[in-house]
C-alpha cells in the first residue's frame, strides 16, 4: 500500500479576538463545606486527613460486614434461664456481691446484631450475663419505646434474680434508655447508663430524614430533647458517655456529649473512628468494660474517671 504524502502545508489561521475582560477579576465564591470536612482540611483543600479518610474506611468495610449480619438480628434472641431459687433445706449463706445484668440497646433501624463483638467481649470478662433487645424499627416514639424497655427490664430483672441492670446503647437505643431512666423512673433499676454516639443535645445531620417522626424527636430543640434537658433531681444512675470526633451521625459530633447538671456522667471522647465503629472496636470494647468494673468496685455514688480513648 502506499504511504500517503503530504504535499503542501495549510496556512497558519489567524489569531481569534478575544473579548476583553475586566480585571481585576471577581473573586470565585468559597465552598462552603460541612463543619466535619472542614476539621480534617487544614490549610483549605490542600489534603484530606488521614484520619479522616482511614475512619471512613472503616465504616465502610464495617457496614458491609454488618448487612450481612443484620439478617441473623431480626428475632429477639433465646431468653436465657431463670435464676436457681435457693433450696429451702439449705443453710442460708451471706449474699455475695454480683455483677447485674447487661442489657444491650440497639439504635435506629438495627437490630441486636450490631453487638455480636461486644457481646462475646463483656460476656468472657467477669462472666457477666448480657441479653440484646430489640424494639420494632417501625417504632415512632421515643417514649412508647422507652416505656416498652421498662417492662423488659423488670423481666429481665426477674429472670436473673438481680434488683438493677447495665445498659449500654447505641445511637438511639442510649436515648431510649436515658429517657426511661430519667423521666419513667428508671433510675430505681439502671445502675449504669453506657451511651455509644448518642445525640443527647440532639443532631442535625441528614435534614431529609425529618419525615420520620422519631428523627425529628432526634433534633435539638425537640420536645424530647427538652424533657430531658429539664431538671432531673435525685436521679440514681451512673452515666458514661462515648463519643467520636469523627462521628458523621452526629451534627456537630459533641452532641454525643452528656452535660446535665443533675446527672452523675461521664463523657468519654474517642478519636480515630466514626459512628458505626463505636460499638465494635475492641478499643472502645475495652473501655466499656473499665467503665462498668469502675462503677462496680466504686457502688453507684461515682462515676468513671476516664476521659478519652485514642484509636490508632
Amino acid at each position: 500500500m502506499k504511504a500517503l504524502q503530504l504535499t503542501r502545508a495549510l496556512p497558519p489561521l489567524p489569531p481569534l479576538p478575544l473579548p476583553s475582560l475586566p480585571l481585576p477579576l471577581p473573586p470565585f465564591p468559597s465552598l462552603a463545606l460541612p463543619p466535619l470536612c472542614r476539621r480534617f482540611l487544614p490549610g483549605g483543600l490542600t489534603g484530606l486527613s488521614a484520619a479522616l479518610l482511614k475512619a471512613t474506611a472503616l465504616e465502610v468495610a464495617i457496614l458491609a460486614g454488618h448487612l450481612l449480619l443484620y439478617p441473623s438480628g431480626i428475632t429477639q434472641e433465646r431468653r436465657l434461664p431463670s435464676a436457681p431459687a435457693p433450696d429451702p433445706g439449705t443453710t442460708p449463706r451471706l449474699p455475695t456481691p454480683t455483677r447485674p445484668p447487661v442489657v444491650l440497646l440497639h439504635g435506629f433501624i438495627d437490630n441486636r446484631s450490631v453487638f455480636v463483638l461486644l457481646r462475646r467481649s463483656l460476656a468472657r470478662h467477669g462472666g457477666q450475663r448480657v441479653e440484646s433487645l430489640n424494639y420494632s424499627p417501625l417504632t415512632c416514639d421515643i417514649r412508647t419505646a422507652a416505656a416498652l424497655l421498662g417492662r423488659h427490664i423488670e423481666e429481665i430483672c426477674e429472670r436473673a434474680g438481680s434488683e438493677r441492670v447495665d445498659i449500654v446503647g447505641h445511637s438511639l437505643g442510649g436515648l431510649i434508655a436515658r429517657y426511661y431512666v430519667q423521666r419513667l423512673g428508671g433510675d430505681r433499676r439502671v445502675r449504669a447508663l453506657v451511651t455509644l454516639g448518642t445525640p443527647h443535645a440532639g443532631t442535625r445531620v441528614v435534614r431529609l430524614a425529618n419525615a420520620h417522626p422519631i428523627v425529628r424527636q432526634m433534633r435539638p430543640g425537640s420536645e424530647v430533647i427538652e424533657e430531658l434537658a429539664a431538671p432531673a433531681p435525685g436521679c440514681r444512675t451512673r452515666f458514661v458517655s462515648f463519643w467520636s470526633d469523627l462521628d458523621h451521625v452526629m451534627d456537630p459530633p459533641e452532641a454525643a456529649r452528656l452535660d446535665h447538671p443533675d446527672l452523675s456522667a461521664r463523657n468519654v471522647r474517642v478519636t480515630g473512628i466514626g459512628h458505626l465503629a463505636l460499638p465494635v472496636h475492641p478499643a472502645v470494647a475495652s473501655a466499656i468494660r473499665q467503665a462498668l468494673d469502675l462503677v462496680h468496685q466504686a457502688g453507684a455514688d461515682t462515676a468513671p474517671h476516664t476521659d478519652e480513648v485514642t484509636v490508632a
